[in-house]
């Protein structure tokens, strides 16, 4: 590969990869894993793309076989180590946060452990990952609750008991001197202002009772004293609680010189957890659109076999065989509006570049080949803020894409030539295919134009390739056919619609040029028979033909859907249920309205069969003589059965749910 510069920031939006980079940033936890995503961009070493394709795969069976990884995120830890390494003392709630941090990364190692079982190789990414157990439990001992435990030394916790009785006993003695001047007090219990144990005493009593006036009522009717007794005892509580604090900061920095001494360790951990939490996000990102591994070539071949577009629907979007290379290099496809042809050309761009990233790619099977780079003109690129038409913008975008192509490269175009003049349109048109077949890039257009079609059959190395369209029913079908060209459907969906023979007629003059052809007069005689069906023929009776007849193919429709539904599950059947991904096992099969019952851990539930798919066949699961009455019934009605079964009883009631 060349080594120049690959990511065109336009060509990727086009092809929407910022929403894939948006979805893949949403299942990533860690600060630094989610800008790496933001960062993400196609890779030039074929190596280093199938290491990371690797990387993707394992995550994605790590997940299927082991659930999802423990992967928390880590904001600040890396300041609170560098604030360790300096010297400062970590506070008790960001000791706990580190201790935390050891914690998830003893989970995570359990977690890769059980892969290792699986012979996953990236489970032992766990080698890397320390959780130094003694600190950990160290301060899983020393640290509760954003607080240094009392246990944390039996200094520590002989003062907090001497700090107890102290306090009792200071709270006692103002009780006591209460209780023997009720006279002179304005209420019957102490108080703490100012941070002391204060007795209330009614002003004109203020000489009687020794003490230090610390505070007064409102009105000033009353005074708060500190008796002299109570401040004694004040004071040696000050000096327990001073030692008190001394301990915990000597503990506190105990335990940060410890972790400091393994800042590299942590830092290590995080770093380790943060390129995981990366990778998982791949895996889960390629189970949510059931991804696969493509296979990376340098002999500039495509092919992707049932592919899709991975941010349409599964159930909406039609698969995608397709190929090119191995002597074709660019390949025209046609087909009416709305029949797919941007979606093909799109789906192929983007699950290339999107290899070339280390994602899987949408579908059953991909070979996708190295590109330095892939450019695009996909809609109409109309720019206002310059005044440029979307035919100048076209051109514009086409002549730079032109520039920079190569024979390493990809390019796909939509609707080429389109927005000016149909004549003029279509030599650009042709031009520019003349231009890409130099460059000797591998290329993907989208057009209308007949010509561009004729070109294709005589050019050597290009193809035609058309989208399916049904003429029966007028609707596409999204499928592409390689190696024909689509044929213009204008005049037939004229005809099917219901325009009169006489203007088809004056549509092909007008089109050609020319009179109209055999075919054309071949039609007079059914245009006569026509006319005269239309002035027989009762419109109401036909419209109502026409709606007995769609309610009827319609109702055939929905039966073999729910006869296709009641035959795909069976009772036994390991499912999983989605959005929420959840494993349940069938326990009655699809009823005529394609429901179907589920037994989860819980509890039955019913759910369309929209929502479930096959996990594992009951008959890989189960022996064919299986009771699942075992799974399915409580103990209670099993019992009952076994009795009803042996002999009549009487009052006994099998209770169905």
């Amino acid at each position: 590969m060349k080594e120049q510069y690959f990511y065109e920031t336009a060509s990727a939006k086009m092809l929407e990869f910022d929403k894939i980079i948006s979805q893949l940033e949403s299942l990533a936890f860690t600060e630094a894993a989610k800008e790496k995503i933001k960062r993400l961009a196609p890779c030039l070493s074929e190596s280093e793309v199938k290491a990371y394709l690797r990387n993707t795969t394992e995550a994605k069976v790590m997940i299927e076989k082991c659930q999802n990884p423990p992967i928390t995120a880590l904001e600040g830890i890396g300041e609170l180590m560098e604030m360790a390494g300096k010297g400062e003392c970590l506070t008790a709630g960001q000791l706990e946060k580190i201790g935390g941090t050891l914690t998830a990364v003893k989970r995570l190692k359990d977690y890769l452990c059980r892969g290792k079982i699986h012979e996953i190789s990236l489970a032992y990414y766990e080698e890397n990952l320390n959780a130094l157990e003694d600190i950990r439990e160290e301060l899983a001992q020393k640290i509760r609750g954003g607080k240094v435990d009392d246990y944390a030394s039996s200094l520590l916790k002989s003062l907090r008991e001497e700090i107890d009785r102290k306090e009792g006993k200071i709270r006692e003695k103002a009780d006591d001197i209460i209780r023997k001047n009720k006279e002179c007090m304005s209420d019957s219990f102490s108080t703490i202002r100012n941070g002391r144990i204060c007795i209330p005493v009614k002003k004109e009593y203020k000489f009687k009772i020794g003490g230090s006036v610390i505070d007064k009522s409102a009105r000033g009717n009353t005074l708060f004293i500190e008796p002299l007794a109570v401040a004694k005892l004040h004071e040696e509580l000050l000096e327990l609680r001073i030692d008190e604090e001394n301990e915990e900061r000597r503990i506190l920095y105990t335990l940060t010189a410890m972790l400091s001494d393994k800042a590299e360790v942590i830092r290590e951990n995080n770093r380790t957890i943060e390129k995981l939490d990366f990778i998982f996000a791949k895996g889960k990102l390629s189970l949510e659109y059931e991804g696969v591994e493509p296979k990376i070539n340098t002999d500039r071949y495509i092919r992707l076999v049932k592919g899709r577009h991975p941010l349409m629907e599964k159930s909406r979007n039609v698969p995608l065989d397709f190929s090119v290379g191995n002597g074709i290099r660019g390949i025209i496809i046609t087909g009416p509006n709305t029949g797919g042809k941007t979606v093909a050309i799109k789906t192929v761009a983007l699950n290339c570049l999107m290899a070339q990233c280390g994602l899987h790619a949408a579908g059953e099977a991909a070979e996708i080949c190295m590109n330095n780079l892939i450019l695009c003109d996909i809609g109409d690129g109309q720019n206002l803020s310059e005044n440029l038409s979307t035919f100048s913008a076209h051109i514009t975008n086409v002549l730079d894409i032109l520039r920079k192509a190569d024979e390493e490269s990809l390019v796909v175009m939509d609707e080429l030539g389109s927005g000016t003049d149909p004549a003029e349109g279509m030599g650009i048109a042709v031009a520019i295919l003349k231009e890409l077949k130099k460059s000797g890039a591998l290329y993907l257009v989208t057009t209308h134009y007949p010509e561009i079609k004729s070109y294709a059959e005589r050019e050597e190395g290009v193809v035609n390739a058309r989208m399916t369209f049904d003429k029966e029913s007028l609707k596409p079908l999204y499928q592409l056919v390689i190696g024909e060209a689509g044929e213009s459907c204008a005049f037939y969906i004229a005809r099917k619609l219901g325009m009169p023979i006489h203007m088809l007629e004056e549509a092909e003059r007008a089109a050609y040029g020319a009179e109209p052809g055999a075919e054309v007069y071949g039609r007079r005689q059914e245009r006569r028979k026509e006319e005269q069906d239309w002035k027989n023929k009762d419109q109401g009776m036909e419209k109502g033909w026409k709606r007995e007849n769609s309610a009827h193919i319609q109702k055939s429709r929905l039966t073999v859907l729910k006869e296709k539904a009641a035959e795909k599950f069976k009772r036994g059947d390991s499912v999983m249920i989605y959005p929420d991904r959840k494993i349940a096992i069938v326990c009655e099969p699809a009823d005529e309205k394609g429901v179907l019952r589920v037994q989860l851990p819980d509890k039955k539930i019913y759910i369309n069969h929209k929502r479930v798919k096959l996990h594992v066949a009951a008959k890989e699961l189960y022996p064919d003589d299986y009771d699942f009455s075992i799974i399915f019934d409580t103990v209670e009605n099993r019992k009952a059965r076994h009795q009803m079964e042996r002999k009549y009883v009487e009052d006994v009631v099998i209770k169905y749910e």
